[in-house]
């Protein structure tokens, strides 16, 4: 990782409150309610705003992710999307800027038998959690949808599923911070200062330290790589590579999808996400290969394939841009908030493929936890401790 930084920065080396470590979207929004409260902030990353928000759909499909075995995260899940449409008016009326957000709506469909009967069981699991979605039959999706191709075979309609465009939520989380006065180290955080058994601060590039009452680390997939962590509280993170394409829909063919569209082909997931400003972006490949972040071809090629079988036309648009991304994944799916078993070090990471639509809740319950100590009951589930509970007490006296 790139270790130098600019010689016209000087970093400010006073003392913060609250520093956080990771500039993606997930620090930005803890930096941000950080400071509401309050709190003297400061956040470490060379550039504010990239990370794994660069690549996201913006899904916030809390609705149509679900997965079995997944019905806690649900709750947190549902509980931030209750709070989008509050969280994005006091955002863009923070910063002025439009966010993407938009409640158009998700629209999950089969292609074949199999698929069918999937989402046959995802709906009888939707409506047994108490979520509300529409059984339809492949008539009334196209009669929705009139791009989606012949075969399809039916499908689910959850209008509660809405979407927001993650570069734009990035960019305004960035000038929101700015204006509540997080100061910014453009640069790595190199390692850990512990002193005492608590967390103090971290050394950036350059050797520089930088000192804190509280560390917030919130380096998505890289939040286990911080060097001076204690392996007892080392986040069992891990990168999982997402490969997604972004087409352009000229005006021409407008509205190409109203609404976000999804499916399971051959196995593989795919989504088409439309914009408002034209883009159309599909994904997203699952990879488990360490933090290669390379394009394919053939992650490209199944990409635009599954894509085809679902939407047809899509093959008539001009393809603008291709992006590897790196998920956080945890063990069990389901990020880790709050406190640490080590004094002044606090988790925000391993969201996985909910990032973006765990956002607003993530910052109020980091906020909290940053100011009470504790974390609000909606979010205990998630806290950092139920993987390290057992290595702790075995460890010797």
């Amino acid at each position: 990782m790139p270790t130098r930084t600019s010689a016209a920065h000087v970093p400010d080396t006073r003392a913060s409150d609250v520093l956080v470590v990771g500039g993606g979207i997930i620090g930005l929004v803890t930096a941000w309610r950080a400071a509401q409260r309050g709190l003297g902030t400061a956040v470490v990353d060379p550039e504010p705003g990239g990370g794994a928000a660069r690549v996201a759909a913006g899904m916030l499909a809390a609705v149509t992710e679900l997965h079995y075995g997944e019905q806690t995260l649900l709750g947190l899940n549902l509980a931030s999307a209750r709070r989008y449409p509050e969280f994005a008016a006091e955002l863009t009326e923070a910063t002025g800027q439009d966010l993407g957000y938009r409640r158009c709506g998700t629209l999950a469909v089969a292609l074949d038998a199999d698929d069918r009967a999937h989402l046959r069981e995802l709906h009888t699991l939707q409506q047994g959690s108490g979520l509300e979605s529409e059984w339809l039959s492949g008539r009334e999706c196209r009669r929705l949808e009139p791009m989606l191709a012949p075969g399809v075979r039916g499908g689910l309609r959850v209008d509660g599923d809405h979407q927001i465009d993650p570069r734009r939520l990035a960019k305004a989380l960035v000038t929101a911070c700015e204006r509540a006065g997080v100061v910014f180290h453009r640069t790595w955080a190199e390692r850990l200062r512990v002193a005492g058994d608590r967390a103090t601060g971290v050394v950036i590039a350059g050797g520089t330290e930088l000192a804190a009452g509280q560390v917030v680390l919130a380096g998505g997939s890289l939040s286990g790589q911080l060097a001076g962590v204690p392996d007892a509280v080392l986040p069992p993170v891990r990168p999982v590579k997402g490969q997604v394409l972004r087409l352009t829909v000229p005006k021409r063919y407008a509205p190409f999808l109203n609404r976000t569209v999804r499916a399971v082909v051959r196995g593989s997931h795919v989504y088409l996400v439309p914009r408002e400003n034209g883009e159309l972006v599909v994904g997203a490949t699952s990879e488990e290969l360490g933090w290669d972040t390379t394009v394919t071809a053939g992650g490209v090629y199944e990409l635009l394939r599954d894509a085809h079988e679902l939407v047809p036309g899509i093959t008539e648009l001009p393809l603008t841009e291709t992006r590897a991304g790196l998920r956080p994944g945890s063990p069990d799916n389901a990020p880790l908030l709050g406190p640490t078993e080590l004094d002044g070090l606090l988790l925000a990471t391993g969201h996985y493929r909910n990032g973006v639509l765990l956002t607003p809740v993530t910052g109020d319950a980091m906020a909290h936890a940053l100011t009470t100590g504790e974390l609000p009951e909606e979010a205990r589930p998630f806290t950092p401790r139920r993987f390290h509970a057992t290595a702790l007490t075995e460890q010797p006296a």
